[in-house]
C-alpha cells in the first residue's frame, strides 16, 4: 500500500478519509488545504489532549490558524447535554461563527459530541474529524452519525451530520492501551463479519501482540466497507443497519452495567456472540468467539439475558413495537431481520 491512502466518501456533501502515518504532524497544512476558515476549536477530553493537543494545535497555528481549545473528561460518562452546553457556552465566549471551523480530537466520544454540537451550533458549522482510536478510525468518525446519551439509553439524541474531512494516523495506535485496543478489534471484527469474509480470516491470523503487522490494511479496508455502506444508506434506512451487528444487544449490555464494566467494543463482542450462537451454526459461532478471544474481548457476560432484555426495548434502531437485528449466518454476509420486541425477547430468552 501507498504511504498516503485517501478514500472518497460520496455523501450529501462529500469529504475524504486521509490515512497516513504521522499525519497529525502536518495536520495544519492538511486542514488549511482542505478548508477556508482560518479559526478553529478543537475539541478533545483530558487524556487526548495531553498526548495530540499540543502537536495539533501548533500544526494549526503554524498554517495560519487562530486556535482555541475547549476539553473534557474522558470517558461515556461525559458524552451527555451537560458537556455539549459546555461546550456552546465555550463557542459562544470566543464569538464562533457560521463560516469557522470544529476539529474532534479524539476518540468515538469525542468525535460524537463534536459532530453534534457542529451539527446544531448556529444551525451548523463544518469540522473535521482527527480520530486517536481504533475504534474511532474506522467507524464512528466515517458516515455522520453525532450524538449525546441520555438517562434513558445511549446515542438517543442525535443527528447527521457529515465532516469536511478525516484525518486517521496510524501512528496514534500505539499510545493505546491493550484494553482500548482490544475495544476497536471488535468492530474491526464485525466489519469482516458483515461484509468481508477474507478481512475476517486476516484479523482471525493475528493477535493483539501483532496487530500492527496488519493494521493499516485492516483500517483501510473497514473504513472502504462503511463507505460502501453509507454511501448507500446515508440516513440509515436499510443497508446501513447491518453495520449495527452485535449493538442492539451490545448495547444492552453497556447500559445494564451503567457503562462502566464493558466498554462499547466488548458490548458489541458479547452481544455478537450472543446472536450467533442462538442463531447460527456451531461453525461460525467458533470462528467468531476464537477470533475475538484472541484480542482479549468477551463472548459473554456473567447476567442472564431476561436482565438485558429491558434495555433493548429501548434501544434506539426500534420502531413502534418493531426492532431490526443483524445476523450473519455466514461470515461476510448479514441479514437484517425485523421482529416484535415481545418475539425478540422470546427468542433470547433461554440464552
Amino acid at each position: 500500500m501507498d504511504k498516503i491512502n485517501k478514500i472518497r466518501v460520496n455523501t450529501s456533501t462529500p469529504y475524504d478519509v486521509l490515512i497516513e502515518r504521522g499525519s497529525l504532524e502536518k495536520c495544519g497544512k492538511i486542514i488549511a488545504d482542505t478548508v477556508k476558515s482560518r479559526t478553529a476549536v478543537i475539541i478533545t477530553d483530558d487524556k487526548v489532549n495531553n498526548l495530540y493537543g499540543y502537536t495539533v494545535k501548533k500544526s494549526m497555528e503554524d498554517n495560519g490558524f487562530n486556535v482555541s481549545v475547549f476539553e473534557f473528561p474522558n470517558g461515556e460518562a461525559s458524552k451527555n447535554s451537560d458537556t455539549l452546553n459546555k461546550i456552546y457556552d465555550f463557542l459562544c465566549e470566543k464569538n464562533i461563527t457560521r463560516s469557522d471551523i470544529l476539529i474532534a480530537l479524539g476518540g468515538g466520544v469525542v468525535g460524537d459530541i463534536t459532530g453534534f454540537a457542529s451539527a446544531t451550533f448556529l444551525r451548523g458549522i463544518g469540522f473535521i474529524q482527527i480520530p486517536t482510536t481504533l475504534l474511532a478510525q474506522i467507524d464512528s468518525s466515517v458516515g455522520g452519525k453525532t450524538a449525546i446519551d441520555l438517562k434513558g439509553g445511549k446515542n438517543l439524541v442525535g443527528a447527521f451530520k457529515q465532516p469536511e474531512l478525516v484525518i486517521c494516523d496510524s501512528e496514534t495506535l500505539k499510545t493505546l492501551t491493550p484494553e482500548f485496543l482490544s475495544d476497536g478489534m471488535a468492530e474491526a471484527i464485525k466489519y469482516g463479519m458483515i461484509r468481508d469474509n477474507k478481512l475476517f480470516e486476516l484479523i482471525a491470523s493475528h493477535n493483539l501482540n501483532n496487530v500492527d503487522e496488519i493494521m493499516d490494511k485492516m483500517v483501510y479496508t473497514c473504513i472502504d466497507i462503511k463507505r460502501q455502506v453509507v454511501e448507500n444508506d446515508e440516513f440509515d434506512k436499510g443497508e446501513r443497519m447491518i453495520l449495527n451487528f452485535g449493538h442492539t444487544l451490545g448495547h444492552a449490555v453497556e447500559g445494564y452495567y451503567n457503562y462502566k464494566t464493558y466498554t462499547h467494543g466488548c458490548g458489541v463482542a458479547v452481544g455478537m456472540c450472543m446472536i450467533t450462537k442462538k442463531l447460527c451454526s456451531d461453525e461460525v459461532y467458533i470462528k467468531l468467539s476464537e477470533c475475538l478471544e484472541n484480542y482479549n474481548l468477551p463472548i459473554s457476560v456473567p447476567v442472564s439475558s431476561d436482565k438485558l432484555l429491558p434495555f433493548c426495548s429501548k434501544d434506539k434502531k426500534r420502531s413502534g413495537g418493531n426492532l431490526n437485528y443483524i445476523v450473519c449466518r455466514e461470515i461476510g454476509k448479514a441479514e437484517i431481520v425485523n421482529t416484535t420486541v415481545e418475539d425478540f425477547n422470546n427468542l433470547m430468552s433461554d440464552i
